[in-house]
C-alpha cells in the first residue's frame, strides 16, 4: 500500500468519501427555523420613563413627565400599552390594545381623561411603528421609534382639543 503525506491511500479515500457524503446530507437537510418567531412588539415590552411636551389648544405647551408600560399577551401577539403623563395643570392617560398579524396592526385606543376613543390601524417600520387612530371625534397619527434603550413617541391630534404629545423615554 502506498502512503500519501503519511496516510495510507485507502484511509484518505474513506475520509474524502465520508466528507462528500456529509456535505450531500447537509444539502438535503431542511433549513433551520426558529421554533418561535419573535414578535415585533418584543422591543417595547417593559416600563419606560421620561419627559415630553403636551400641546392643548388655547393653552401654552406644557412639560410633562411620563411613564409608559407595554405588556405582550401570547399567543395572539397582542400588545397592551398604557401612557400616563402629568403636568402642572393636568394629565393625559392613553390605553391601547394592538394586535399584530402579517405586518399589519389593528386594535383600540382610548384617552381616558378626555373620553376620546377610536380604532388603531398601522404597520411596523424598521425602527418602530406608524399608526393611525380614528374614532368619533378623534383623529390622530402616532409614531413610535425605538433605538436601543431609547424610545420616542409622537402623537399628532387632528381637529381636537389636544394638539400633540411628544415623549422621549428611557427603558427602566
Amino acid at each position: 500500500m502506498r502512503e500519501l503525506t503519511g496516510m495510507p491511500t485507502l484511509m484518505l479515500s474513506r475520509i474524502a468519501g465520508g466528507l462528500l457524503l456529509a456535505g450531500f446530507l447537509a444539502l438535503l437537510a431542511p433549513p433551520r427555523v426558529n421554533a418561535v418567531d419573535v414578535s415585533p412588539f418584543e422591543k417595547l415590552v417593559g416600563r419606560w420613563v421620561g419627559e415630553g411636551r403636551l400641546g392643548v389648544r388655547n393653552n401654552a405647551t406644557e412639560q410633562v413627565k411620563c411613564r409608559v408600560t407595554y405588556l405582550l399577551a401570547s399567543p395572539d401577539d397582542r400588545l397592551q400599552q398604557t401612557i400616563r403623563c402629568a403636568s402642572g395643570s393636568g394629565s393625559i392617560e392613553v390605553r391601547s390594545s394592538v394586535l399584530h398579524s402579517a405586518g399589519t396592526l389593528t386594535g383600540t385606543w382610548a384617552e381616558l381623561e378626555r373620553k376620546m376613543h377610536g380604532e388603531v390601524t398601522g404597520t411596523g417600520t424598521p425602527r418602530g411603528f406608524k399608526v393611525r387612530v380614528q374614532g368619533e371625534g378623534l383623529k390622530a397619527n402616532m409614531d413610535i421609534v425605538v433605538l436601543g434603550t431609547k424610545q420616542v413617541i409622537e402623537i399628532q391630534f387632528i381637529d381636537s382639543a389636544l394638539i400633540g404629545l411628544t415623549l422621549i423615554l428611557d427603558r427602566g
